[in-house]
């Protein structure tokens, strides 16, 4: 008895860390439009900025690169996956998708990422996922609906929809990648190198498609204006690379592996929510009353969702990370 209560202790303080560092990745990502928007009025083309995230957090992170040398030849195939997928594919699609379609359109698309995940876990590799789950992700889109005002601005593009789409699949495939490895126990893949590796990935396929020698980069070199206050761009752009893709992408890959794919990413959807809140207190983009209603049922979904975990007793494996699997792997141990 008393060994049981303490791995259910255990278990249950990793679930709790592991929703600590999600809602600092939601936190983190959330950060990225409010410092970058700026840098775009100011003359720099999105493509540009999101390239220039990738490429200097791809420097800050080398020397973790260089510590996990052998990572390349023992998963590369997960490497590049995941800079593909999680670190370009996200990024360009979403930015090809706003040029062509309203970005409150795009956002809720892309944000059916964590759909898409439940989706994966159920039919593609057959393992149950709970109700409570699946109402998390309903409420968390719908209410995404309402953060982004998405009645405001409908128009049918095909292809600005199907980018978007293609947004959506590879954040589905970031918190599958994420997850990638985290029953190996002692054999898992470092995240830190994956992510390390995955931004040299994703800086080599942005470079071919944001061209970045067309670049106004005089702009990094002045201010630029924040709602009326005048803010150093240089300053702005090491805010997206230390805290809106280091500290966001380590938070968030770290949080997969202590949760699970589908409650980590309906705890990211957040991401729109502060993304919203932060516009209002630092770009003056005030909320309405459906886009704080919104929010709040955006927060209620990924409550359920991350409260959702199965019993014990389930003697399928499901879809849950970190301490808890190793756990489950254990009890059912013959």
């Amino acid at each position: 008895m008393p060994v049981h209560m303490s791995e259910s202790s255990h278990g249950s303080r990793g679930k709790s860390v592991g929703l600590g560092l999600a809602l600092a990745s939601a936190l983190a990502f959330g950060g990225s439009g409010v410092a970058a928007k700026p840098l775009i009025e100011a003359g720099l083309d999105p493509l540009h900025v999101v390239w220039l995230r990738v490429v200097a957090a791809a420097l800050v992170m080398l020397p973790v690169a260089w510590r996990h040398r052998a990572l390349p030849r023992r998963r590369p195939a997960l490497l590049a996956g995941f800079g593909l997928l999680a670190v370009a594919g996200v990024q360009a699609c979403y930015f090809a998708a706003i040029s062509r379609i309203p970005v409150g359109v795009a956002l809720l698309v892309e944000y059916l990422g964590p759909a898409f995940v439940l989706g994966w876990v159920r039919f593609v590799q057959r393992r149950p996922v709970t109700r409570a789950a699946a109402l998390g992700v309903v409420l968390a889109v719908g209410g995404l609906a309402c953060v982004v005002e998405v009645w405001s601005g409908l128009s049918f593009d095909a292809l600005g929809l199907l980018l978007a789409l293609g947004a959506a699949c590879c954040q589905a495939g970031y918190f599958v990648l994420a997850d990638h490895g985290s029953a190996s126990g002692d054999q898992a893949p470092d995240p830190l190198g994956v992510i390390a590796y995955g931004l040299l990935v994703g800086t080599a396929v942005l470079t071919a498609v944001a061209r970045p020698w067309t670049m106004e980069w005089s702009v990094l070199a002045r201010t630029v204006d924040m709602d009326g206050s005048p803010v150093a761009a240089g300053l702005l752009l090491t805010w997206i690379v230390l805290v809106t893709t280091v500290v966001a992408y380590a938070t968030g890959v770290l949080s997969v592996r202590r949760l699970s794919p589908q409650v980590a990413g309906v705890v990211a959807c957040l991401e729109a929510v502060i993304a919203t809140v932060l516009a209002w207190f630092l770009l003056g983009e005030h909320l309405s009353a459906p886009q704080i209603i919104g929010g709040a049922v955006v927060l209620a979904g990924a409550f359920i969702a991350q409260s959702s975990a199965p019993a014990k007793s389930s003697p399928e494996p499901v879809a849950r990370g970190g301490t808890e699997r190793e756990l489950s792997a254990r009890g059912t141990a013959p």
